[in-house]
């Protein structure tokens, strides 16, 4: 079997900044107008990794489990753990994305528990970044900027899907009532910020820390 070599991407003596450093959502927090239909907040600095596997062999399904008390997602699905969540990418690729420090030993466990299988885990942390809409327009906003349909009968909680949107790409999760997610690629993060801010004017924007 080949050695991998796990290292951390982010040293505790480097400070890392998201893709949306530059944009000084911190400051902007609290700012908006109270009553926003929209409330935006970027959950940075999250730890995202791919995960590559066969999910037809109980063994794989199994020391997923193991190491992250999760069930392997079925297609067009997530499950989620408190910061934790595991998003069904293809037919043998997940998106694991776990609280900012913790990638690390995560993926340590990961190939701890799935030690002889034919597997791949990639931290793919430093690539992009995640959103977090909520509110009672989220929905409204969604269906200007996603030919996707995102209709309650077609998008309930706890579905998860790669589409297009504006003129870009993204993977939106819908997490809980009025409440999603949108997974950004670094390098369409500014796009989508312009996007988001042109796209709920008429619902009102207030950005959360």
């Amino acid at each position: 079997m080949t050695a991998v070599n796990v290292y951390k991407q982010r040293p505790d003596n480097l400070q890392a900044q998201s893709p949306l450093h530059h944009a000084g959502l911190p400051e902007l927090a609290g700012k908006g107008h109270p009553n926003a239909g929209i409330r935006l907040r970027e959950k940075k600095l999250r730890g995202h990794l791919t995960l590559r596997g066969d999910a037809n062999d109980p063994s794989f399904a199994s020391g997923v489990h193991t190491a992250l008390g999760l069930e392997l997602p079925v297609a067009l699905t997530l499950a989620a753990e408190g910061e934790t969540s595991l998003q069904w990418m293809s037919p043998d690729e997940w998106l694991l994305i776990v609280p900012q420090g913790e990638e690390y030993a995560t993926e340590q466990r990961l190939r701890d528990a799935l030690a002889g299988l034919h597997i791949q885990v990639v931290n793919v942390s430093g690539g992009q970044t995640l959103l977090e809409l909520s509110g009672e327009k989220v929905r409204e906003l969604l269906m200007k900027s996603t030919p996707y349909d995102v209709h309650p009968s077609n998008f309930p909680v706890g579905k998860a899907v790669g589409t297009h949107f504006a003129k870009s790409q993204l993977v939106i999760r819908h997490t809980a009532e009025d409440v999603w997610e949108l997974v950004v690629r670094r390098s369409f993060a500014d796009y989508i910020w312009l996007w988001l801010q042109d796209a709920s004017a008429e619902y009102g924007l207030a950005i959360e820390a």
